[in-house]
C-alpha cells in the first residue's frame, strides 16, 4: 500500500539561534556606601531533542485507512495478539546524502527509495511467488519520521502489511502475516474477489471470505517502461484470461471471463500487470 502514494509533505526549513550572555543590574548606591553590583546567572542552552527510537520488525499497530495511507505514524504499537491493522515487515535506513548534502526526508530521492525498497521487503516477509501477493489482498504501505524527528536525527524507514477489505478498509488482523502466502491456508484467506464482474460500475475487490461473485484467478505481466498504450495492455490479456477462466470453469465450452489491465495511471505507479477473472 504503497496503493495510494503517500501525500508529499511541504518541508519546513527549522532554524535555532543558541546564544550564551550574561545580564547584569546595578544596585542603587549613595555617597557613603560601595557601589554593588548583582549578577544573575547565565542562561543554559536548552538540550536537544533526542529522536525517537526506530520501530521494530514485528510491531503491530491499529491504524484507520486514512492513518495507514499518511507518508508518517506516530501511533503507538500494540499487542498482535490483539486486534490490530498493520503489521511491520521491514526498519532499513534512510539514505538521505548526496555528494555530502543531506536531502530533507520528504525528498523524491528519499520517497523513491523507499517506495522500492518496501514492496521487495513485503514480498520476502509474506512468502509466497509474486503472482500470489498480486492475487492476494495483502498491500504494502510505508513510513519516514515527521519533519520534527528527522531535523532530531532520526534516518530510519517502516514498511508495513495491511490487508485491504474494501478500497478504502482495512481488515482486522488477528494473526501475524509472515509466511502466509508460503501455505495453501494463508492464500485461500487473503485471496483477492469481487463483488461483481470486474467492468461493471458496482465492482470492488473484497477478500474472498466476504460476499463476492466473481475471483482474481491469474495475472497478465508486461515488461516495465513505456506505457504501451490501452489497446495493447487490453489485447494482451483475452488469450490468457480466457484460458484461465475455461481451466477452472464446470463447462470449459460454457463460461464466463473477465480482464482487468493497468491504466496509465497505474502504470505509473508501478503497476505493470493485469489480472485475469472468473465467476465464483
Amino acid at each position: 500500500m504503497r496503493t495510494t502514494p503517500h501525500t508529499p509533505t511541504t518541508r519546513r526549513l527549522l532554524s535555532a539561534a543558541l546564544a550564551l550572555g550574561l545580564s547584569a543590574a546595578l544596585a542603587a548606591c549613595s555617597s557613603d556606601e560601595p557601589e554593588t553590583r548583582e549578577e544573575k546567572p547565565a542562561a543554559t542552552q536548552t538540550p536537544a531533542a533526542e529522536p525517537p527510537a526506530a520501530p521494530k520488525v514485528g510491531a503491530c499497530y491499529s491504524l484507520t485507512y486514512e492513518e495507514a495511507i499518511a507518508a508518517t505514524s506516530e501511533s503507538a504499537p500494540v499487542a498482535c495478539t490483539k486486534g490490530h491493522t498493520t503489521e511491520t515487515v521491514a526498519v532499513g535506513s534512510i539514505d538521505a546524502v548526496v555528494d555530502g548534502h543531506l536531502l530533507a526526508v520528504d525528498s523524491d530521492r528519499v520517497r523513491a527509495q523507499v517506495a522500492t525498497a518496501c514492496p521487495q521487503a513485503l514480498k520476502s516477509y509474506v512468502g509466497g511467488s509474486v503472482e500470489q501477493l498480486r492475487l492476494s489482498m495483502i498491500r504494502p504501505t510505508w513510513y519516514t519520521p515527521t519533519l520534527e524527528d528527522s531535523d532530531a536525527g532520526a534516518a530510519w524507514y517502516r514498511c508495513d502489511a495491511v490487508v485491504l477489505a474494501g478500497t478504502s478498509t482495512l481488515a482486522d488482523l488477528k494473526a501475524g502475516l509472515k509466511g502466509v502466502l508460503g501455505t495453501s491456508k494463508g492464500r485461500k484467506q487473503y485471496a483477492m474477489c469481487g463483488t461483481a464482474a470486474p467492468d461493471a460500475k458496482n465492482f470492488e475487490r473484497v477478500l474472498c471470505s466476504a460476499k463476492h461473485s466473481w475471483r482474481a484467478i491469474d495475472v497478465v505481466v508486461f515488461e516495465e517502461g513505456r506505457y504501451p498504450g490501452e489497446k495493447k495492455v487490453r489485447a494482451a490479456g483475452r488469450t490468457k484470461c480466457e484460458d484461465a477462466a475455461a481451466d477452472v470453469a464446470e463447462d470449459p465450452l460454457t463460461f464466463e471471463w473477465g480482464y482487468e489491465w493497468p491504466t496509465k495511471e497505474q502504470w505509473d505507479m508501478g503497476q505493470a500487470f493485469g489480472r485475469c477473472w472468473a465467476p465464483d
